[in-house]
């Protein structure tokens, strides 16, 4: 018995003692993240001063304020990203952006329409909306809007133009549809019209 422990307290030194070494070996001293950052936002102030000027892959944006916690009503987001399509709704009290509720749906890209057309595409995005839309207007108490505040999330690397515009530059995560490659996104934002 006591040989065991004398064994079983020599190997926890040894545990301890790679433990240790790993830990220290990938520490980092301050000072060097310090520099990493300084690094980052010398590439980031280059990237953003001219197209191509830094290491960093950065795009313009043309969204200038955050926010403030002062938004008050229902807000719909779409967001296409590589994998999945999500649809939803946040309802925000306007005291510090309290979240009232909020509702999401999400649904995996059917495959096909990641190489099919922007028509295929776009009707897929329409459809999931106008179900989402639907649904929510068959369980709410409160009458149907006849306009909704709309955001859309692009995943993919575009050319702001204006706020509301933008030029898609390239499909990655999966997705080659030839006839949006350099076609304007966006012409402007409209009112999501709930009678169509």
């Amino acid at each position: 018995m006591v040989g065991r422990r004398v064994r079983s307290r020599r190997k926890w030194k040894r545990v301890v003692a790679v433990v240790e070494e790993l830990e220290e070996a990938c520490s980092t001293p301050v000072e060097r993240l310090r520099q990493v950052v300084d690094a980052m936002v010398v590439e980031m102030h280059a990237g953003l001063a001219s197209e191509g000027g830094s290491k960093l892959k950065m795009l313009i944006t043309f969204v200038d304020r955050l926010p403030n916690g002062s938004e008050k009503g229902t807000y719909y987001a779409l967001d296409l990203g590589g994998t999945n399509f999500r649809v939803l709704r946040v309802q925000l009290r306007g005291e510090g952006s309290s979240v009232l509720g909020h509702d999401v749906e999400r649904q995996p890209i059917p495959q096909h329409l990641k190489t099919s057309t922007s028509k295929e595409l776009f009707d897929f995005i329409a459809s999931s909306l106008k179900d989402f839309i639907e649904k929510e207007e068959r369980i709410s108490e409160q009458p149907a809007a006849k306009t909704r505040d709309l955001g859309f999330t692009f995943s993919f690397p575009v050319r702001q133009t204006s706020v509301s515009s933008g030029i898609l530059i390239k499909w990655t995560k999966g997705f080659a549809i030839n006839d949006l490659v350099s076609w304007i996104m966006i012409q402007s934002v409209v009112p999501l019209d709930a009678s169509n």
